[in-house]
């Protein structure tokens, strides 16, 4: 089995050198795109808001206790999590070893998983991940917990990490902590990478194209070595399942187990070899790009004739085909396509503006009050993270949540519509940071300039400004969010159906472009180029007529101004405004994690954006010390044993002998949890090997020797059993 699996990674780390040949032509053709704009210049409309740089400087998001599940001896234990400002979870024996800058026990990169809040949830996926198991309908899982409230994080390939709280209120934050962390790590491709970026996305796209896979693509998340993982395996992992499934043993709750290690086994060799892959990719096309770089600024002009050139002779081929599929198969559902989008997602800015608005009247109502400026102060420093708080901000995600393709996903081959949920969160929450950081920063210059007098008028006058810029840039995203989405639903599906009659006829159009110029114009980008261009006029005019009728509170391009407020752009470059400083606002205790910025030493605590959850002193059944971190079978041998499980039977020891075995120290006493979850008391042996003076190695009663030949029996003697158990 340990063979099959070499043999298949062999043959999948082959098709990532054919992905690296790609990407490296990609590489270049976006190099061009990326001159051939910063010459030309482009016509982007100007924001409103204010945007931070960066929002979650010397912030970390969250951090608390809560119960994880050991998969080695099967029992939970006490963990504190923190979660930074890059949002990669840190597990940690106790909030003692976070506070002095120890090493978290283990580090959890939250991209392609998915967060879950119930066992029923989690064994939907669990029970068709192996072929031809049929696990009946409210089937007992394979882990038994001890709350009514579990969190999972669920990975098609990687291993699943099971916690567990003891209230619902600490299970609903800290779901929202764990999705915000997953929707956080999805998006990691920068998109201030002009050229590393588009080259990456469309070198994906155009090798999944190659095997036949078009559409959208749910596993497209994380950094580029995790999405090359997610690539390999999105092959690999059912053939392996196929061939090594049948040959599990045990019953299903085992076997899915077992296969789960695996998988987790497989994936990390794939990340870790892709990992390489790409690093010296990137760098080797690094390398590259000054030359290349001066080529393109030397030979512009005489690159974009030929491009035209070229792309009006495959346009004369494309076109006619193009409209012909457009007026028969697209046309008809654009409009409901667009409602679809719309809805859920208009819903989720207004709920964006609706939890702004709400704080603003908390911060009026202090002032109201006569509540001083150590309160203002302190309702000002919550405000500035308020798009970072995953709580608060929920009832934002869920609107756009409520996103429903069903009927058009087969139609177009939409796999999953969180990939455009994901997305519309994200620039949800990109909204609410500037309008928050505009409010911040127009408050701080009226107060500067009038002071402080009148303080409930100053923080009306500015929150009018925010939200009507709000809503103009409100539009302008969803607008583009729109067109974005439409495009990537419908081109597609355009590419599947006219790449059979056009593809073949491409390469003769490849003789029209001088051999200099071959390498940054490439005829299969052309194509997808005209493709584009033929369905883009009437992507736009249904978002434009959508617009004119003012439906979803969009606006039209026309009534956005540009540079309607010249000064307040100046603003941008301050930095944000340290409230508690400002007004002299002691900091709460709640919102500081304990945590050391940068690890221990500098003596500087982050700001928790969210307050922390307290478990202390919360009993927790099943609770164990904690043992080596949990590790998948990385060895072949690891996973021959899974497949093929090797039973050891321990031997009881005599009571007349027990003296001998402990080595003359007292039995402990406790308790033990025994498979069927029940507890039980016990007296616990441990035996242990004396110490004896070494001998030669050749000598077969030296401790050298005996090594391999002892055994650490650890058993427990059950008293209502009358019999020794082992532990």
């Amino acid at each position: 089995e340990g063979k099959i699996a070499s043999e298949h990674l062999y043959t999948f780390f082959l098709n990532m050198d054919e992905f690296g040949d790609v990407y490296e032509q990609q590489y270049a053709v976006a190099l061009f795109n990326s001159v051939r704009f910063e010459i030309e210049g482009g016509g982007a409309t100007q924001s409103q808001l204010l945007h931070r740089k960066d929002p979650l400087a010397g912030h970390s998001i969250f951090s608390g206790s809560l119960f994880q599940y050991l998969e080695e001896n099967r029992k939970w234990r006490s963990r504190f999590i923190s979660v930074p400002n890059s949002y990669a979870i840190s597990l940690y024996e106790s909030k003692t070893a976070n506070e002095r800058g120890l090493h978290p026990k283990a580090t959890i990169n939250c991209a392609g998983y998915k967060a879950l809040a119930s066992m029923e949830e989690y064994m939907e996926l669990i029970n068709t991940s192996l072929p031809g198991i049929k696990a009946k309908v409210g089937s007992n899982p394979f882990i038994k917990c001890p709350s009514e409230f579990p969190l999972i994080l669920w990975h098609p390939y990687a291993r699943h990490h099971y916690f567990c709280v003891m209230t619902e209120k600490e299970q609903k934050k800290w779901h929202a902590v764990l999705q915000d962390c997953v929707r956080h790590c999805d998006n990691g491709l920068p998109e201030d990478c002009t050229v590393q970026t588009p080259a990456f996305t469309d070198a994906v796209r155009l090798h999944r194209q190659a095997k036949g896979h078009y559409g959208t693509w749910a596993m497209m998340c994380g950094k580029p070595p995790q999405i090359l993982a997610n690539l390999v395996m999105e092959t690999l992992h059912p053939e392996l399942r196929n061939v090594i499934g049948p040959r599990l043993k045990g019953k299903m709750q085992q076997r899915q187990r077992n296969w789960m290690l695996i998988s987790d086994a497989v994936y990390k060799q794939v990340l870790a070899q892709t990992t390489g892959q790409y690093e010296a990719l990137a760098e080797a096309c690094e390398v590259q790009r000054p030359k290349l770089d001066a080529m393109l600024r030397t030979d512009m002009d005489q690159m974009i004739t030929a491009k035209e050139h070229v792309s009006s002779k495959i346009r004369a081929l494309v076109l006619p085909k193009a409209e012909q599929l457009l007026r028969t198969s697209i046309q008809p559902y654009i409009s409901s396509i667009l409602e679809a989008l719309m809805e859920p997602t208009s819903r989720g800015f207004s709920e964006v503006r609706e939890v702004f608005f709400r704080e603003l009247v908390e911060i009026s109502k202090n002032s109201l009050n006569g509540g001083g400026k150590e309160k203002l102060g302190d309702h000002m420093d919550r405000l500035s993270m308020l798009a970072f708080h995953p709580v608060k901000m929920q009832s934002c995600y869920e609107k756009v949540e409520e996103l429903n393709l069903e009927g058009l996903q087969q139609r177009f081959d939409v796999s999953d519509p969180a990939v455009f949920v994901s997305r519309a969160q994200i620039l949800m929450r990109e909204q609410m940071d500037n309008a928050v950081y505009t409010f911040e920063q127009l408050l701080n210059q009226s107060l500067e300039a009038k002071g402080e007098n009148d303080m409930c008028k100053t923080i009306q006058c500015c929150q009018d400004r925010v939200l009507k810029k709000y809503d103009y840039d409100s539009s302008t995203v969803r607008k583009k969010f729109f067109r974005e989405a439409l495009l990537q639903i419908i081109i597609p599906y355009m590419l599947q159906q006219l790449s059979t009659s056009c593809s073949p006829v491409l390469p003769q159009f490849k003789e029209l472009i001088f051999a200099d110029f071959s390498r940054f114009l490439l005829v299969e980008n052309m194509f997808e180029e005209v493709v584009l261009q033929s369905v883009s006029k009437d992507i736009m005019m249904a978002v434009k007529e959508a617009a004119v009728q003012r439906r979803h509170n969009l606006y039209r391009d026309s009534i956005i101004l540009t540079n309607s407020d010249p000064n307040l752009h100046l603003l941008g470059e301050n930095p944000s405004v340290d409230w508690a400083s400002k007004f002299g606002a002691d900091e709460p205790e709640s919102t500081v994690d304990g945590g050391l910025i940068g690890g221990g030493g500098s003596g500087r605590r982050r700001k928790q954006v969210v307050s922390m959850i307290q478990l202390d002193g919360l009993p927790l059944p099943y609770e164990s010390y904690l043992p080596e971190d949990p590790k998948s079978p990385d060895s072949v041998n690891e996973i021959r044993d899974l497949i093929n499980p090797v039973v050891e039977m321990v031997v009881p020891v005599s009571e007349e002998n027990q003296s001998e075995v402990t080595n003359g120290t007292e039995p402990a006493t406790g308790t033990v949890t025994v498979e069927d979850g029940v507890q039980e008391d016990v007296t616990h042996v441990t035996t242990v090997m004396e110490e004896v003076p070494m001998k030669s190695p050749r000598d077969k009663s030296s401790p050298q020797s005996l090594l391999h030949q002892t055994i650490y029996t650890d058993c427990a003697f059950n008293f209502s059993a009358g019999e020794w158990i082992p532990l």
